[in-house]
């Protein structure tokens, strides 16, 4: 899909619902057998599995995802980790589903993250923090969108 399809097709996510948003379980969580675990607390808060799957990211992909980042000494870091193991992509629908998923899932460094929350259980560092999760309802439908056509998404 092109760029240019894909902000349309982003643009079209943010007018349909603002209730939806978007979550990678990252490499180091996959490796350490957490999707399971994970996927529980998700679906446990109310949160409905409305497009998903297990792939992979390319170089290519993870620093496109990440160019927000690009001028930031991280970056580089960021990509290689981003890129060392598959992922669990999902978009997650629910009432308020931006800020109720941001607190699921803690803060970024576990180690301030509240108790009960994914990263506190299942993060070991700031820089391998389990999950990712959108930080407003237009990231998550373009980031939503980087990863499923309209067809993976029910």
């Amino acid at each position: 899909m092109s760029c240019g399809i894909k902000r349309i097709f982003a643009q079209n996510l943010i007018e349909m619902s603002t209730n939806r948003t978007f979550t990678m379980i990252k490499p180091d969580a996959v490796e350490n057998g957490h999707i399971g675990g994970i996927l529980d607390k998700i679906t446990s808060a109310g949160f409905k599995i409305v497009a998903m799957k297990y792939t992979q990211l390319s170089k290519r992909d993870a620093q496109e995802f990440y160019a927000i980042h690009k001028e930031r000494p991280f970056f580089g870091e960021l990509v290689e980790f981003m890129t060392r193991g598959p992922i669990v992509a999902a978009i997650l629908e629910k009432d308020n589903a931006v800020e109720d998923f941001r607190a699921l899932i803690g803060a970024t460094n576990p180690a301030d993250a509240a108790e009960g929350t994914i990263r506190k259980m299942y993060a070991t560092s700031i820089g391998e923090n389990a999950v990712h999760g959108s930080d407003s309802d237009e990231n998550a439908a373009i980031e939503g969108a980087f990863h499923f056509s309209g067809r993976e998404i029910f």
